[in-house]
């Protein structure tokens, strides 16, 4: 991750996010709507690299997300490594209406596994909620294949909106969840040797300057 600070300012944090799944599935309507408010209704498939940065405020944090779709390479099964590196959350998206689009979701979760961090925050998303009627995929299969596999997951409509901001947003707070408790553990390990000449410094909740400090144990679950 990469973390940027400067004195008595507020830190600036820039996450890159991979948009990963089958061709024709909506990554890229995704992207339009929680970065633009737009769709297009005949999109074609991305030609070229093309990425999205959102600006967030976590914690009074100010959160840059840079937000990569597969320039339609999934088409060719040619996603290189490259366009995974240095991703630390990826949406990985299917169709509801397409049953073969969630099929490939094992695969596109071993493409991530392969060329990216095995705890990349991921999020399965089922796009085209308003294509109600031609619903191939249940909610429960989308959300027991998430369980399984240790995903947050989350159903959403390009079309209308529903529940974009939110999976974006999902998985960027997560990142800043997990980078806020490393950061902690880091700093008290510092503490620890810097303060280490010869006296023992006991890092417990003794010291009412720490309340509040510990590493929130829980891991956040995602649901729809």
């Amino acid at each position: 991750m990469d973390v940027y600070s400067e004195e008595e300012k507020t830190e600036d944090y820039l996450f890159k996010i991979v948009l990963i799944g089958d061709s024709a599935v909506g990554k890229s309507n995704l992207l339009a709507r929680f970065a633009r408010d737009e769709f297009y209704p005949n999109s074609k498939s991305t030609i070229g690299v093309e990425f999205q940065t959102q600006k967030m405020n976590i914690n009074g944090k100010e959160v840059k997300a840079q937000i990569w779709d597969t320039a339609g390479q999934e088409r060719f099964r040619a996603v290189t490594s490259a366009y995974y590196r240095g991703a630390v959350g990826a949406l990985l998206v299917y169709d509801i209406s397409r049953r073969q689009t969630f099929d490939s979701v094992g695969k596109w979760l071993n493409e991530l596994h392969t060329h990216s961090d095995m705890n990349v925050v991921t999020i399965l998303i089922g796009n085209k909620t308003d294509l109600k009627d031609a619903r191939e995929v249940s909610t429960d299969e989308g959300k027991d294949l998430a369980e399984a596999q240790g995903l947050f997951f989350m159903e959403t409509s390009a079309l209308d909106s529903s529940n974009v901001t939110a999976a974006f947003q999902t998985v960027v707070r997560e990142i800043y969840n997990i980078l806020s408790r490393k950061v902690m553990s880091n700093e008290f390990k510092q503490d620890a040797r810097s303060m280490g000449n010869g006296k023992t410094v006991v890092l417990q909740g003794d010291d009412p300057n720490l309340e509040g400090n510990n590493p929130d144990p829980k891991n956040g679950g995602g649901c729809c």
